[in-house]
């Protein structure tokens, strides 16, 4: 396992994400194999697990809690974790207001079974709280020693200056792979250049790049990806087609599979920190180990692009995981 720094933290390069474990946006998952999944990335040399209150409505971190109680040492976990989206009958939310961010910290803290949590991030930017107001909140909570490290996930470069001229900022999460790279332009630089961590969510596109997702696949209502562009035609037979050649190029080139070669592109990518590997039952985690040992050179990073370009003509980013704004 690889492995980098967290404000001052070391940590795997591959942390579990949980939002499949929470259950509702990616089908059922049974509590034996969520719980087995978080103790299975120990295993595999994974301490890094990030979550949030909104995967599952609570149930994602209740279940690593769970996790680790089972497994005995709360310092064996790296756990990142976030706070600022509301849900209700309407749809879900951002929501920074001060009252709020204070009540589900301590909602986190109690359902992960723990006094302190390593990095604690603003899931999403509210346009309708000040950042300097989320900000100062966020340094109380590392006086009160209730949180080691603050970290952003969706801020853009302007939001990300604001917050750090309150409070240092350890992190940034954003979406990036391979289809959906928005960042390259200024956000990854920008981190890279001030010394913000990088962790990378929907490292596999929502599976599209785990190998598992073919042609013709229909997906249970109340799946996250059928309301995904990707996943809809026609814009699915150009991703699909990319992901078989992709992992034509991976099995020729490098006798690896498109998944292993979808984490390896994020992880050699000048600026990224961890990749985010989902998973929602212990066997798929384990392709994790045939992500190290090697790396992409500079051909193939050139082939890679050149496959891209003449698959997916009608490219679109994850614009439609962006929450709704609340009505005040």
């Amino acid at each position: 396992m690889e492995t980098t720094t967290i404000a001052g933290t070391q940590v795997s390069r591959i942390g579990l994400g949980t939002w499949a474990i929470g259950g509702l946006e990616w089908g059922v998952v049974p509590d034996e194999a969520a719980i087995a999944t978080c103790l299975a990335a120990l295993d595999h040399g994974i301490n890094l697990i990030d979550t949030a209150p909104i995967y599952g409505h609570g149930r994602s971190e209740e279940i690593i809690g769970r996790a680790i109680r089972a497994h005995g040492r709360r310092s064996d976990f790296y756990i990142a974790t976030k706070a600022g989206l509301e849900w209700n009958e309407r749809g879900v939310f951002a929501n920074s207001t001060l009252t709020r961010l204070r009540r589900e910290l301590e909602d986190s803290l109690r359902r992960l079974g723990t006094d302190v949590i390593d990095l604690y991030q603003v899931h999403w930017p509210d346009p309708l709280t000040p950042i300097d107001d989320v900000a100062s909140l966020f340094a109380e909570f590392l006086r009160e020693g209730k949180v080691r490290a603050v970290g952003v996930s969706n801020f853009s470069i302007a939001q990300m200056e604001a917050f750090r001229a309150i409070v240092p900022l350890a992190s940034n999460q954003p979406p990036y792979n391979l289809f959906e790279r928005e960042i390259d332009r200024k956000i990854l630089p920008w981190c890279f250049n001030n010394h913000v961590a990088v962790l990378t969510y929907s490292s596999l596109c929502r599976s599209l790049l785990a190998g598992r997702v073919h042609r013709g696949m229909v997906f249970d209502p109340g799946d996250i990806r059928t309301a995904d562009p990707k996943f809809q035609p026609p814009r699915f037979t150009q991703y699909i087609t990319a992901v078989e050649r992709l992992a034509a190029f991976a099995r020729h080139r490098y006798g690896k599979s498109v998944l292993e070669l979808a984490v390896r592109w994020v992880l050699d990518r000048p600026g990224v920190s961890v990749a985010l590997w989902g998973a929602k039952r212990p066997d798929q985690l384990h392709a994790v180990a045939g992500v190290f040992g090697w790396s992409l050179d500079l051909d193939a990073m050139i082939e890679i692009d050149r496959i891209l370009a003449g698959s997916v003509t009608d490219p679109i980013g994850p614009e439609y995981l962006t929450p709704k704004l609340r009505v005040t």
